[in-house]
């Protein structure tokens, strides 16, 4: 333990430093995910970083989508004691002003992507119920996660070309999680999983000129609900929350279990229902901010201070070992047209779609 800046913050949980979290769990951490898309959706980007303080370990990841490829920069080291220093490698998250204003930046790499934008607040944050899953006994997931719309400003640069991001039309989201939920690799402690493994997830912010909106589903494999939220947000100046009841329907492409198309329901607690129905572009996969890749997942032991890149061309990659992905959307609630994602993994069973098996794909 040590004393560190954060430390001089009136900000203590504990009765330790801040750089010993409340928890001995090897799967505690605390990350930032943001996301944004030009108006006419055809460039996306995302960034991710987390730290894992009882791994050691930081790592973060900046991934940009256009022409059909999706282009990726990461990096990771060891933690150390500073809780509050937000740079790895190349990539660097500065709050500028606490859930109003972030920066985020991408020095110059060998892998031709560079960047500096500022996220400003569109919504107020919302707080999603806690999240808690249990795997027989033993708890898998226990953390909270923040959401919150905006807009972005700044340049975009991949292999000398720029991108103006302007404020006015370039929207997007971040979110902000922190507790337990498995990262580092599998913890080799302990019995095996007596079920096969499942996990239905839906999570969709998505921006309208006039409106933002938050949806979120988890389900077991027989639709019962463990997870569940929705959210109408009204922007800046006048910005309110109203929480809403969710429902949907989703249809999948044919031999995937990617969406082919899908349609929510917000229901306020007064008011008239809001229907929302998207028309998915692309995908945008997860794996190059490191959800479930191999080597590069979250909280891995990959060295000292690296730095590394890779591409995927978005229509040579295999659906059904792609399964987690945000599909980059527009989306309409009656006259109004807006963009988002629509956040999906089908692993396994699912009745209310039709899913039996671990990756039976859609007819």
């Amino acid at each position: 333990m040590a004393i560190t800046p954060a430390d001089d913050y009136l900000i203590h949980q504990t009765p330790y430093p801040i750089d010993r979290v409340a928890t001995s769990d090897r799967n505690f951490y605390d990350r930032y995910f943001f996301n944004g898309y030009s108006p006419d959706g055809d460039i996306y980007f995302a960034l991710a970083m987390g730290q894992y303080p009882n791994l050691g370990i930081a790592d973060a990841a900046f991934s940009i989508v256009s022409d059909g490829r999706q282009r990726v920069v990461r990096a990771s080291r060891r933690l150390g004691p500073d809780r509050m220093a937000t740079t790895v490698g190349p990539i660097a998250v500065e709050i500028l002003r606490p859930l109003h204003q972030l920066r985020v930046s991408v020095a110059p790499n060998p892998y031709g992507i560079q960047a500096d934008l500022t996220f400003t607040a569109r919504s107020l944050p919302v707080e999603e119920p806690h999240f808690f899953r249990l795997a027989g006994n033993v708890p898998v997931m226990d953390y909270t996660r923040m959401t919150q719309h905006g807009a972005w400003s700044g340049t975009i640069t991949v292999d000398g070309r720029s991108y103006a991001v302007e404020a006015t039309t370039w929207w997007g989201s971040r979110d902000h999680s922190w507790g337990i939920r498995p990262v580092g690799g599998r913890d080799p402690r302990g019995a095996p999983p007596q079920q096969p493994p499942q996990f239905f997830w839906n999570w969709a912010p998505l921006n309208f000129p006039d409106l933002c909106t938050l949806y979120t589903v988890s389900e077991h494999a027989d639709g019962s609900r463990w997870h569940q939220s929705g959210a109408i947000l009204t922007p800046y100046p006048h910005a309110t929350i109203t929480e809403a009841d969710v429902a949907y329907h989703l249809t999948f492409q044919s031999g995937t279990r990617w969406l082919q198309t899908a349609t929510i329901t917000l229901t306020p607690p007064a008011g008239e229902p809001l229907q929302i129905t998207f028309q998915p572009l692309y995908p945008f996969l997860m794996k190059g901010l490191g959800y479930g890749d191999p080597k590069w997942g979250h909280g891995m032991w990959v060295g000292e201070d690296v730095v590394d890149g890779t591409e995927y061309r978005l229509d040579t990659e295999e659906p059904l070992q792609n399964l987690h992905v945000q599909q980059v959307s527009r989306v309409r609630a009656g006259s109004r047209q807006g963009l988002g994602v629509f956040e999906i993994i089908v692993l396994g069973p699912h009745a209310p779609t039709g899913f039996r098996d671990l990756l039976d794909p859609a007819p």
